[in-house]
């Protein structure tokens, strides 16, 4: 591993000198990974999630290499960060993810190398290709990548207009193995984008998986298709996900209604540009009665503070991903014609609403789920231009990957929380230093959150 962090310090990293030095460098036998294992999945039984602890169940293993197949690229991975997918394999809920490997396992033969006694976890990662399978013509060993997490078959013809709806498209690190909270990855080639070069490792791999799920939910055609002088409500607007979702709303002329949970994640919507914020937890809404009884009266004072910030219109799109907590909520605040564009469900998956809110005002459910290449690459464009800014708040080294997991279950963080892998300290891999220079205020704004 040595040797690779060497070579991807020294030179240009778009020089055939430096692809033909990455070509010749030995591929390691093995890496360390962060795992869950097989074998513990029965570890939390008995307590209830918010008991169940990452630090308990996420090792630093060392893990065997696996056989690079056609149409793969195998990563050496600079930095990575922590979605909540991965809180969710670490408590193993609300299944076990043994269950997809196994099922992707009986695919093919190839496939089967995924079906194995540990999970390497984890769908970012900032790093640079070290070598690529047959059938691989865009990718080059050397070259500095970001991934998006879609693992696709496109064998089915369901996919071929938009590859979330083939029958066989997985989220790598989530329903695959080898994933980027590791020193090597196994990704697909149609994975990889290029990595922005103003940003550091760790800054660079943290928006791929949110800044692309916020895309594809809120501006894409096959989400709730934003435009210009929308109400957008965005709930957790400083938070992982919420907090692109807020840049998007920002840069694409709408107006975003920051949902947060306290004062300082309210500075945070403030520092973003946004200048509507609602603290829920200071303005005590309580959408639930008791566990099992929402109140309608909530719904309509959060509605009514919601017109008052905008001066009497109530929102053109609710960005949900909360979940149980606040989907009856969004559906009542929605504007007669809106649309509710939900994913994740981090407060609980099964959700209750009024139905004669929605029907009657001819309102809209949209559900999203993570992007296609073309919506990961666009966002990711974004951020290579310098008009989304990644929210990194905090970076842990690998082995305290179950700490940051932690944090995230917790809701103890800002923004992201990133991780080094191959990289020895933050704030290597810059490569274009004028660039950096002109976001350097907006690309700190989430540091030490």
């Amino acid at each position: 591993m040595k040797r690779i962090v060497e070579a991807v310090m020294a030179g240009s990293p778009r020089s055939a000198q430096r692809r033909a030095e990455f070509a010749a460098l030995p591929v390691p036998e093995s890496y360390r990974g962060v795992v869950v294992r097989r074998d513990e999945v029965g570890m939390f039984e008995g307590r209830v999630s918010r008991d169940k602890d990452p630090r308990e169940s996420l090792h630093v293993d060392e893990v065997a290499t696996p056989e690079l197949g056609p149409g793969e690229a195998l990563v050496a991975v600079m930095a990575s960060s922590v979605n909540y997918n991965t809180v969710w394999t670490s408590i193993f809920e609300p299944l076990s993810t043994f269950g997809f490997l196994e099922r992707y396992g009986r695919t093919s033969p190839l496939a089967a190398r995924h079906d194995l006694p540990y999970h390497v976890v984890g769908s970012d990662l900032a790093g640079v290709v070290l070598r690529t399978g047959p059938g691989v013509h865009a990718w080059f060993p050397g070259d500095e990548v970001v991934a998006h997490c879609l693992s696709v078959e496109l064998e089915r013809p369901e996919g071929h207009n938009d590859t979330m709806l083939d029958p066989e498209q997985r989220i790598w690190g989530f329903e695959t193995n080898f994933g980027g909270l590791a020193e090597l990855a196994l990704v697909k080639a149609n994975q990889l984008m290029p990595k922005p070069d103003h940003l550091s490792w760790e800054e660079a791999a943290a928006p791929g998986l949110v800044n692309s799920t916020a895309y594809r939910q809120l501006v894409s055609r096959n989400g709730a298709g934003m435009k210009q002088g929308d109400v957008v409500l965005v709930w957790g607007a400083s938070g992982g996900l919420g907090s692109y979702a807020t840049q998007m709303a920002l840069r694409g002329g709408a107006l975003p209604v920051c949902v947060v949970s306290s004062p300082a994640k309210a500075e945070i919507c403030r520092s973003l540009g946004a200048e509507l914020v609602i603290d829920r937890a200071a303005e005590g809404y309580r959408f639930w009665s008791d566990e099992r009884t929402q109140d309608p009266r909530e719904w309509k004072r959060f509605g009514a503070r919601i017109r008052e910030l905008t001066g009497g219109e109530d929102p053109d799109i609710v960005f949900e991903h909360p979940g149980r907590e606040t989907f009856g909520a969004s559906v009542f605040v929605a504007r007669r014609g809106g649309t509710v564009v939900t994913c994740a469900s981090t407060s609980g998956f099964l959700h209750e609403y009024d139905n004669r809110y929605l029907w009657m005002n001819l309102k809209r459910i949209i559900g999203t789920h993570f992007a296609n290449y073309r919506e990961a690459w666009e966002a990711n464009r974004l951020v290579a231009r310098g008009l989304i800014h990644p929210t990194l708040s905090r970076v842990y080294p690998l082995e305290q990957t179950g700490q940051a997991a932690f944090d995230v279950h917790r809701n103890a963080h800002q923004g992201k929380v990133g991780v080094l892998c191959l990289a020895p300290e933050e704030g290597l891999g810059v490569r274009d230093e004028q660039m950096r220079a002109r976001h350097l205020t907006a690309i700190n704004r989430f540091r030490g959150v």
